[in-house]
C-alpha cells in the first residue's frame, strides 16, 4: 500500500458535526503524494466518511499551503468500520484483544483512547462474511457498536447475502 518513493503528506478533511459528533471540525490523514496534486490515504480515517485507506483522493493547498481534500480519484476497495467498545470501558486492553481478532481475519486496525475507538482497514482479500458476522457477533453481545464509514460494492454484495 505505501509507495516509499513518494513523500508523506498530511491531507485534511472538513467533517460535518451531528449531534456533537464526531469531537472536530477537521480530520488530518497521512498520506502519500503522488506528484500531480493528488495522494493515497495511508491512514485509517476516524471521522471521515465515505473514505477508505488506499484510496488516491485530490487535494488543493490553500494559501498558507496546507492541503484539502477534495473527491476521491480512485478507490482502493478497502473498507472503512469503526467500533465504539464497550468491553471494560474501552480500555486499552479491550481495544488491543479487538484489534487482535480482527488482524486474524487479515484485517488492520487502530484504537483511540480517548473515545474507546477501534478503526478497522477491511482489505478486498480479506474473508468479508467471516469479518461481518464477527462484527454482528460482537454488536449482539455489546462488546461494541459499529459504523460502516465506507463500504464497497463487494461488501454489500456479502451483506445482502
Amino acid at each position: 500500500m505505501t509507495n516509499p518513493g513518494g513523500p508523506y503528506v498530511k491531507v485534511h478533511f472538513r467533517l460535518e458535526i451531528e449531534d456533537d459528533w464526531p469531537p472536530a471540525s477537521v480530520e488530518s490523514l497521512w498520506a502519500i503524494g503522488q506528484g500531480d496534486g493528488t495522494v493515497q490515504l495511508d491512514n485509517i480515517p476516524w471521522f471521515v466518511r465515505g473514505i477508505a485507506c488506499g484510496d488516491i483522493v485530490a487535494t488543493e493547498p490553500d494559501e498558507e499551503g496546507v492541503r484539502w481534500a477534495g473527491g476521491v480519484v480512485r478507490r482502493s476497495e478497502n473498507c472503512t468500520i469503526r467500533l465504539i467498545v464497550f468491553r471494560d470501558g474501552g480500555s486499552g486492553a479491550a481495544r488491543q484483544s479487538v484489534i487482535n481478532a480482527f488482524q486474524e481475519l487479515g484485517v488492520d486496525g487502530e484504537g483511540i483512547e480517548r473515545f474507546g475507538i477501534v478503526a478497522l482497514d477491511v482489505p478486498p482479500p480479506a474473508d468479508l462474511a467471516k469479518v461481518q458476522r464477527l462484527l454482528n457477533h460482537g454488536v449482539a453481545e455489546e462488546w461494541w457498536d459499529m459504523e460502516e464509514g465506507c463500504i464497497s460494492a463487494q461488501w454489500r454484495a456479502v451483506s445482502a447475502g
